[in-house]
């Protein structure tokens, strides 16, 4: 198998880190010693040094080993970014369970799947959630309900406090055990839940340090953490990633453009790991009310493409530099990143991060390996690839051939090395016979100066099979009219590209970490 991006290879990126077997714990435990008085955690007004964050987190872990949470038991937790999260988190591990990640947001049968799929016997969930867990709870294998409040007394508060108990002391097989189960967003098809062990949570961590610690240092960053911790991205690249360099996290519960304004204004984050819109919106916020975003250092985008119009302007705009990369739930999640030190391109989500091969397959055989410019799937193999699918064998070994993910997206390599999404395999576009993928669409449309978000979706056509359709959200409330925006399109793409309609929307539907859920427009519009 060719590697070009192996010329890449510098003390920037390194192709090659020693990965540990050790638990996750570990790694929060040896910055515990490094840094004790430092900062771990800022929520609002109140922060917690690293000697302090531990030391609720063993007497939350005390407490659930008190009612019998042991090894391999699932916990569920049901929160928004805030402090009881890594507490909870990192106090569940410690007794050797496996957490399960809720999505707030979820409807009443949504959490029903995952807590009957995953057989959470604890959840912790935050009190306004409690009417949509109490439809469903009985119908479930919770035994033990611990409600997380922010404005009185709760039962997670009583476990904060020292009891008295014993600490667990679990033994933990990193390659085999799992840490969490994180569940796929959903917006292809059924929630599935991705085993990822505490060694691919370990690797993903110490690899995703490798990529940028040629800017970082060590006990001195401050991350802005608005992407969701039960999301597999903030999980690591805020959460577990920051803990590991001795970090500040800086909890933000909900994106919110003028709230997150004022908590960059008042905390001078230094890193911030963003997904799309949150670039989106920020830019469009500054170009009315400038505000100051030079304390930011490093910058990084996932979850979602970003438009290459997008990238450019913040870039400019903040004097910082956008790295793009690329991850998914099965990946723990990171797998692609642009360096931050040495050769980057706009558009690209990089190259593979150490330890990780990568190629482009035949997306109909799923064997041939592709030449170099050619359009397939994106297969990646490394030690931060998941264990399977929770309970799901038949769905594993569809994705998970000879030690390789399948990732279901459509990619390209060029001849450096750079890896580029096109699309996902089930959103490709086929129009009269050619294949159309939406993103080549999406970011021409993004250089329409008066376009703030679009999509463009392939929906039923009687004589083209598909056609292209495009739902866009113009900016500041400006007049966009479809014909124009198609006659963009036609001088800029190939006839066959040219979206055949547009429909102006205010908004457009997005999971909770941003990514727009495509699967809901072509219910739509079909």
């Amino acid at each position: 198998m060719e590697k070009p991006w192996l010329k890449h290879v510098a003390e920037g990126n390194p192709q090659e880190i020693e990965i540990p077997e050790i638990p996750l714990t570990k790694l929060f435990h040896e910055s515990v010693e490094k840094y004790p008085n430092h900062t771990a955690v800022t929520f609002h007004d109140k922060s917690y040094t690293y000697k302090q964050l531990n030391q609720l987190i063993q007497n939350v872990a005390a407490s659930l080993k008190n009612i019998g949470v042991d090894r391999g038991d699932r916990v569920a937790l049901m929160l928004p970014n805030c402090p009881q999260y890594p507490i909870g988190y990192y106090a569940a591990l410690l007794c050797g369970a496996t957490i399960v990640q809720v999505n707030p947001m979820y409807k009443s049968s949504e959490l029903l799947h995952v807590l009957n799929d995953s057989g959470a016997e604890v959840l912790i969930a935050l009190d306004r959630l409690l009417p949509a867990v109490e439809e469903v709870i009985d119908r479930t294998e919770v035994e033990a309900l611990i409600p997380v409040s922010f404005e009185s007394d709760c039962k997670f508060n009583e476990y904060m406090e020292d009891r008295g108990l014993p600490v667990p002391n679990v033994m933990i097989n990193p390659q085999e055990d799992i840490a969490v189960l994180q569940y796929t967003g959903g917006t292809t098809g059924r929630s599935k839940g991705a085993m990822l062990t505490h060694y691919n949570l370990v690797a993903n961590t110490l690899q995703s340090y490798a990529t940028s610690k040629v800017r970082t240092r060590l006990g001195k960053e401050r991350v802005l953490t608005i992407s969701p911790l039960f999301h597999v991205y903030g999980m690591t690249s805020c959460m577990n990633l920051t803990f590991y360099m001795g970090g500040n996290l800086i909890l933000v519960p909900k994106f919110d453009v003028e709230q997150t304004v004022k908590v960059i204004e008042k905390t001078k984050p230094t890193i911030f790991p963003g997904v799309p819109t949150m670039f989106i919106a920020l830019l469009n916020h500054y170009k009315d009310q400038p505000f100051d975003l030079t304390s930011l250092r490093t910058c990084t985008s996932g979850s979602a493409p970003l438009p290459v119009e997008v990238l450019n302007k913040f870039n400019k705009t903040s004097g910082t530099n956008v790295a793009e990369g690329f991850g998914l739930s099965e990946a723990s999640p990171v797998t692609h990143r642009n360096p931050i030190a040495g050769l980057q391109k706009s558009g690209s989500i990089g190259i593979p991060i150490p330890n990780t091969d990568a190629k482009i397959v035949d997306s109909a055989t799923g064997d041939e390996e592709l030449e170099i410019g050619e359009v397939g799937e994106l297969v990646i193999k490394g030690p931060q690839i998941m264990k399977g699918y929770w309970n799901m064998p038949d769905e594993t070994e569809n994705v998970l051939r000879d030690g390789w993910l399948y990732t279901g997206d459509l990619a390209k390599m060029d001849r450096d090395g750079f890896f580029y999404i096109v699309g996902r395999k089930k959103e490709m576009i086929i129009a009269s016979g050619y294949n159309v993928y939406p993103v080549e669409v999406e970011d021409v449309i993004y250089t329409h100066p008066n376009v703030l978000e679009a999509a463009v979706i392939g929906v039923p056509d009687k004589y083209r099979g598909e056609t292209i359709k495009a739902v866009v959200v113009p900016k500041d409330a400006k007049e966009l009219d479809e014909d124009e925006l198609i006659a963009f399109c036609r001088q800029r793409l190939a006839a066959y590209k040219v979206p055949q309609s547009v429909e102006m929307v205010s908004e457009l539907p997005k999971t909770t970490v941003g990514k727009i859920l495509k699967r809901s427009l072509v219910e739509t519009y079909s």
